[in-house]
């Protein structure tokens, strides 16, 4: 198997368990303060659980490794999942993950930005159908509570890309260091927005689950496909997810989006697809 193909079956893989995350969240009542508090003590449990395993010298190397830049990724996906689980709890699920979709544009953009890289005209093109698609699900008649949850989500997928992009430039960092410091920032962020701390049974049990399997595992796999492939190829798989999650939720919730998410989250998935056969081809 090529390092291409690996990044694309691990990234693929992480996307798909990364589903799910939408439906647990929805699956809970508390304020998406208090969720991300817990399921960031539980990210970092899991994967601080994994490191104990290691050896000394591993634990010291992963830390000295890019500490600053470390620390500047856990906060950005810190607060990518904040603003992730605020937009699940204030809007459908299917406005939020057709939003994060587009993270590709905001990874071409910001690795422009930051480093100079050059933006492929496919980006330039499918950036031009992603908008329309953004347009029409942001010109939705719908209430103000769905409206700033589509806000919550672009600032979502902004920050998101932005750990990412570093990410792709920083290839040495340990992600599984990473996902249980993203955990801490998460905790830390979240405890000064939330009124107590109590919690339900029912709910700490999902959030449990959430935060210790599927957050840490989907994200470890996600981050070590990012070894293997771009920035942008990575954000351009996040259409598995642009898929799945707005499937479990109906299966599960009978949540059904508005006709204005159908034919804009249509031209954005349609233009994924498109592109990211392209860019296959393109690395052939």
């Amino acid at each position: 198997m090529t390092n291409n193909a690996k990044g694309l079956a691990l990234t693929s893989l992480g996307v798909f368990i990364m589903s799910l995350e939408s439906l647990f969240i929805k699956f809970t009542t508390v304020s998406p303060f208090l969720f991300s508090f817990y399921i960031g003590i539980f990210m970092f449990v899991s994967m601080a659980s994994t490191l104990i395993f290691k050896k000394k010298e591993f634990i010291q190397k992963a830390l000295k490794t890019s500490f600053p830049m470390l620390i500047v990724c856990a906060t950005l996906m810190g607060t990518s999942n904040i603003f992730f689980i605020t937009a699940v709890k204030t809007t459908t699920v299917a406005n939020v993950v057709i939003i994060f979709s587009t993270a590709a544009l905001f990874s071409a953009l910001f690795a422009y930005l930051f480093y100079r890289e050059k933006i492929s005209k496919n980006i330039i093109y499918a950036s031009f159908f992603m908008f329309v698609g953004l347009f029409i699900i942001f010109n939705d008649k719908l209430e103000i509570g769905s409206i700033k949850g589509n806000i919550y989500a672009l600032l979502c997928t902004a920050f998101f890309a932005t750990s990412y992009v570093i990410l792709s430039k920083y290839k040495e960092m340990n992600r599984v260091v990473l996902t249980a410091f993203s955990g801490i920032a998460l905790s830390c962020i979240s405890i000064f927005f939330c009124e107590n701390l109590v919690i339900d049974l029912k709910t700490l049990t999902i959030v449990m689950t959430m935060g210790l399997l599927i957050s840490p595992i989907s994200r470890v796999l996600i981050g070590n496909g990012a070894i293997y492939i771009s920035a942008s190829e990575v954000s351009l798989l996040m259409i598995i997810e642009t898929m799945m999650a707005p499937i479990w939720v109906w299966i599960f919730l009978n949540e059904v989006p508005s006709s204005y998410t159908f034919i804009g989250g249509s031209i954005i998935i349609a233009t994924l697809i498109v592109n990211s056969i392209y860019t296959l081809k393109k690395g052939e």
